[in-house]
């Protein structure tokens, strides 16, 4: 498969426990070097889906955004680096050196990763989450290149995709 496609998976979750099914089957499918990009509005459930996400991936305790601190890292079955980016620059992001945890043994977890779209790898999943009423969120899952169109396509498959 030529890795410059993407392959569009669209989910309608109704409510927490849809958004948390979502995150179930994206931790059981990741592996150690893989990306995951989040965006959407403030209060669209970026942080409920990390949250869902890193319980999924085994990781015990509290898990919150990184919004202050940038980088949270959890161990679980893989190593889980949970990032939020909102409040650096992209120059400030690169002297991070954010390429020694998208490039490591664990999984990469990157909140409001379209403001830093030059250093994210040119492989990833990213996953859109938008607001379509009280608990209804519109989840867009892209994936750029294998293994993450391997995801998209299990999840089409296991869901159907919503038009």
């Amino acid at each position: 498969m030529d890795n410059n496609v993407e392959t569009v998976f669209r989910y309608r979750s109704h409510n927490l426990q849809d958004t948390d099914s979502l995150a179930a089957e994206v931790a059981a499918a990741v592996s150690a070097g893989m990306v995951i990009g989040l965006d959407g509005d403030l209060g669209a459930g970026k942080t409920a889906f990390s949250q869902a996400f890193a319980r999924h991936l085994g990781v015990v305790g509290i898990v919150n955004s990184p919004t202050f601190t940038i980088i949270k890292e959890y161990t679980g079955r893989l190593p889980l680096y949970h990032m939020d980016v909102y409040r650096i620059s992209p120059q400030e992001a690169d002297e991070l050196g954010l390429d020694e945890y998208f490039y490591g043994q664990g999984v990469c977890l990157v909140e409001w990763s379209s403001i830093i779209p030059d250093l994210m790898p040119q492989q990833h999943l990213h996953i859109y989450l938008e607001t379509a009423g009280l608990e209804e969120r519109l989840i867009t899952v892209t994936a750029a290149g294998e293994p993450y169109a391997g995801l998209c396509r299990a999840l089409i498959e296991k869901w159907g995709n919503e038009e």
